[in-house]
């Protein structure tokens, strides 16, 4: 167990903060967690439990406890001829996962390369990229109750799963904090390309399959997400919006085209970053601050940028997204402080 104190968050956060912790608590076992949440000063203490910080804006000090697991591991639960279900620690590097997967030729998240962040953080988020979400593999979630100390196995039904959220970001639902997740992958993949542009970039490669889709992925990416050791960022800023279809003719009267998704017969999914760049946000500076010139839809530190900083930049895009469009962006990143 790693227990430290004035503790630098700079590594903790990709969007780079030089922001501190009262203290930091890092545990390797369910053991250790449960050392943790009985400790008398923990209970009286406030506290945050984070992954590897990549959807987290935090606008000064924590004047608190960070909590952070390092419960790593990738076992094989159980397989069948047709699938296999993986039990994965919280702490393991979401696209670490989706390699090994990849590698052994076992399907359903191959779409979901190269997002950021941690096994555990994916799940309470609900991660999605073209087509795909970790809602579709998720067979349960084990995770322990912050105020009585036990441990519950939710079904994928329990999680509650939507758009980007889950129980676990439930506010006035009990704190759980995850360490481990099980996953249900095909040995027979059915494969999803028609999303974004990822089935004109499959049209290089001589074959469809799951290697080839993760290296098309892997490079959509890279060309339009900046490199977090080069500016922090937390990758997509903001949730892309759902409209009713109704909102949606309106605004294609006034605009012509635009971009959108089916989400049913009532509504539809506008992209966010092309609501920002219709706004002129795209590529333009304010301060140590930027809007990455390849997607607006990624807020970036220039260097030396504060949570402040970000966060008045963000809401600037807010307000001028809902002056023009009346629609109203919802921050995929959590603020702290």
């Amino acid at each position: 167990m790693k227990i430290e104190q004035d503790y630098s968050l700079y590594e903790h956060n990709t969007f780079h903060l030089d922001v501190k912790t009262r203290w930091f608590m890092e545990y390797e076992s369910e053991e250790e967690l449960l050392r943790i949440l009985h400790d008398e000063y923990f209970q009286e203490s406030l506290s945050l439990h984070i992954g590897s910080g990549s959807n987290l804006l935090f606008i000064g000090d924590f004047n608190g406890v960070i909590l952070h697991s390092a419960i790593r591991g990738i076992t094989i639960k159980e397989e069948t001829e047709d699938s296999v279900t993986l039990r994965v620690g919280a702490a393991e590097i979401w696209d670490d996962v989706v390699a090994y997967a990849v590698n052994k030729g076992w399907g359903g998240i191959e779409n979901l390369s190269l997002i950021p962040g941690e096994t555990g953080a994916a799940a309470i988020q609900n991660i999605g990229a073209y087509g795909m979400e970790i809602q579709d593999v998720i067979e349960s979630v084990e995770a322990y109750n912050q105020l009585s100390f036990e441990k519950r196995t939710f079904s994928k039904a329990e999680c509650g799963y939507s758009y980007r959220s889950s129980i676990f970001k439930n506010e006035h639902s009990d704190p759980y904090i995850i360490t481990y997740i099980n996953i249900r992958l095909a040995k027979q993949p059915s494969f999803v390309l028609y999303y974004g542009n990822l089935h004109e970039s499959l049209a290089a490669y001589d074959e469809v399959n799951l290697v080839n889709i993760r290296e098309a992925i892997c490079a959509i990416r890279l060309s339009k997400l900046p490199d977090a050791n080069e500016f922090g960022n937390a990758g997509s800023f903001f949730m892309n919006p759902v409209i009713s279809k109704q909102h949606f003719d309106a605004l294609s009267e006034k605009f012509g085209e635009m971009p959108h998704y089916p989400v049913s017969e009532a509504e539809v999914k506008i992209p966010a970053g092309w609501l920002i760049e219709q706004c002129g946000f795209k590529g333009k500076t304010h301060g140590h601050v930027g809007v990455y010139e390849k997607q607006a839809l990624v807020i970036v530190n220039l260097g030396g940028a504060t949570g402040d900083e970000i966060a008045l930049v963000a809401e600037s895009i807010r307000q001028a997204v809902y002056d023009k469009f009346k629609i109203e962006l919802t921050p995929e990143v959590k603020y702290i402080g």
